[in-house]
């Protein structure tokens, strides 16, 4: 930064420069609510929104604007419509014009440039660089899940439950008129851990941005239905279902011991009242080690995210996030050192095989009618199996869709659907093509066999449509 003239936040003169430093409005992505069953998402004009989310955890730290802008080019591309990114990673945080976020490691006073060009990299700083990534979103269809501070930095003691409120109030007011703008309280810590943070900062954005949607980023193995299903500023659950295998799965205290099993946790949230939608917002992401933190370990692949991603969607889930390990970390050749192993750049990370095939799920759940009537219902298998073998089916009357992760042969129980007949056919999650089985008689068991042997990641989605 080569302006010197900063101001700051300080707890008196909070208001009146909140009201100077708002950004001007972006209205090129329609608002987002809940639909009326309080199930699933919807743009404000009614519409269907299937989110289908990446991790950029690292993009306002790590990326120039121009390296921003392949990447948000590159997933407009692939389909992806929402990235969750942190506005602080660490406090303070630093992007990568060396222009600081706070003023002495206070989030209450954001470090912000005083009568500054905003589109002059001489002079903007870092809230202009997190405007602009937001925009340029924004004309891509694309919407902001942001984590106000990450975790670590509050379990930490960096951040008081008073600091938090008047930082998220900044925030706030700063992105109040930004359609684009999803809230992720919390930042992969448990709820009951610095709960009072948490606590302000969730009716502190609600009470300035209400329309703004909200939820809470938990610790793996844990749902932020766990502590806050009742808080009027969580309008969605999230859970995470971490980066581990079954038998990985070992700790306890306040974690689920549901392994690979991310479809629990849809199931869970499904059945809590009041009624709200539920995603898996970091599952495995692919390229990193199985259990996370042992590099030798062998890493979650393409087949494996998928998996995640069907067996949540189908469980019941509104959408669902996808993480790759060097793009959520922005893993660049300037990196001295890297997170989990990563040694691929985040260039080369974008075209992971996963992350090209996420597109298919999400033009599968849009491609039928009634999506709002859409229902989790396993009543329709009539034998199923257990870990990869399991079997997850989602219907209305008009359609059913099964996920056969394995390959494995399939009897299904008929007459869930309108109609005498119906048209079956398979969906290839790998390909996105659709192959024609035939017209069959909607009554007893019918069995089912996807193409290929019975093995992990010859992946299936069975199809029925009343004919």
């Amino acid at each position: 930064m080569k302006i010197l003239s900063k101001l700051f936040y300080s707890s008196l003169a909070l208001g009146a420069l909140l009201s100077c430093e708002s950004s001007i409005p972006n209205n090129e992505t329609p608002a987002l609510k809940i639909s009326e069953n309080g199930r699933y998402m919807m743009t404000e004009d009614g519409k269907p929104f299937f989110w289908l989310g990446d991790t950029g955890w690292l993009l306002f730290n790590k990326l120039d604007r121009e390296e921003a802008e392949v990447y948000l080019e590159d997933r407009k591309k692939k389909g992806f419509n929402v990235i969750q990114a942190m506005v602080l990673h660490t406090v303070p945080s630093v992007n990568i014009y060396g222009d600081s976020s706070i003023v002495n490691s206070d989030i209450s006073k954001p470090f912000i440039t005083e009568g500054n060009d905003p589109n002059n990299p001489e002079q903007y700083d870092y809230w202009d660089h997190i405007d602009y990534m937001i925009d340029r979103a924004a004309a891509k269809g694309i919407y902001m899940a942001l984590v106000p501070v990450w975790g670590t930095n509050v379990k930490n003691g960096l951040v008081s439950p008073e600091q938090a409120r008047l930082f998220a109030s900044f925030l706030a007011d700063r992105w109040k008129d930004k359609n684009n703008i999803i809230w992720l309280n919390g930042g992969d810590i448990k709820g009951s851990d610095s709960i009072a943070v948490w606590k302000e900062i969730g009716p502190a954005i609600k009470g300035i941005s209400p329309k703004q949607l909200m939820t809470y980023h938990p610790r793996g193995r844990t749902a932020s239905s766990d502590w806050f299903h009742n808080e009027s500023w969580l309008d969605f659950n999230m859970v995470q279902s971490g980066h581990r295998r079954y038998d990985q799965d070992t700790s306890s205290n306040e974690v689920k011991h549901y392994g690979e099993d991310n479809w629990r946790f849809m199931e869970v949230d499904w059945n809590l009242k009041p009624t709200k939608p539920t995603i898996d917002g970091e599952p495995s992401y692919e390229g990193i080690p199985q259990g996370l933190h042992d590099v030798k370990e062998i890493r979650w692949v393409d087949k494996d995210v998928r998996r995640y991603g069907y067996w949540s969607v189908f469980a019941g889930a509104f959408g669902y996030t996808y993480g790759q390990n060097s793009v959520m970390q922005m893993h660049s050749a300037k990196d001295t050192t890297s997170a989990y192993g990563s040694s691929m750049l985040w260039t080369e990370g974008l075209n992971a095989a996963g992350a090209s095939q996420m597109i298919y799920l999400k033009n599968l759940m849009l491609s039928r009618g009634n999506y709002f009537d859409r229902i989790p219902d396993q009543t329709i298998i009539a034998e199923n199996g257990e870990r990869y073998d399991r079997l997850i089916a989602t219907r209305t009357d008009d359609y059913a869709f099964i996920y056969n992760y394995s390959g494995r042969e399939m009897k299904i129980i008929m007459g869930k659907l309108k109609g005498d007949k119906v048209k079956a056919s398979w969906f290839n999650p790998r390909t996105g093509e659709t192959i024609i089985i035939g017209e069959l008689e909607n009554k007893g068991i019918q069995i089912f066999k996807p193409q290929g042997e019975h093995k992990d990641g010859n992946d299936w989605v069975l199809i029925l449509d009343k004919a």
